[in-house]
């Protein structure tokens, strides 16, 4: 995982904030594309919405080879 990118940010008196270049590069974020906003313990996360198409085969290689009870199998 790469070390977090540190910028300091305005808010406009629109309360808007420009997201640097450099993570916006780093992330793939894109114009019009959609973030999630959450406040989490005295702090704002956006995190990049992706599409479902964008997750296929992200979970490759993991092991379905878990125990089942008879009737579930």
């Amino acid at each position: 995982m790469p070390a977090p990118s540190h910028a300091v940010l305005t808010i406009s008196p629109k309360f808007q904030v420009v997201i640097p270049r450099h993570v916006r590069e780093a992330m793939g974020l894109r114009p019009g594309q959609k973030v999630q906003c959450l406040q989490y313990e005295g702090r704002v996360e956006f995190i990049p919405l992706r599409p479902a198409r964008a997750l296929r085969g992200f979970l490759k290689g993991i092991s379905t080879g878990v125990p089942r009870e008879a009737d579930r199998a």
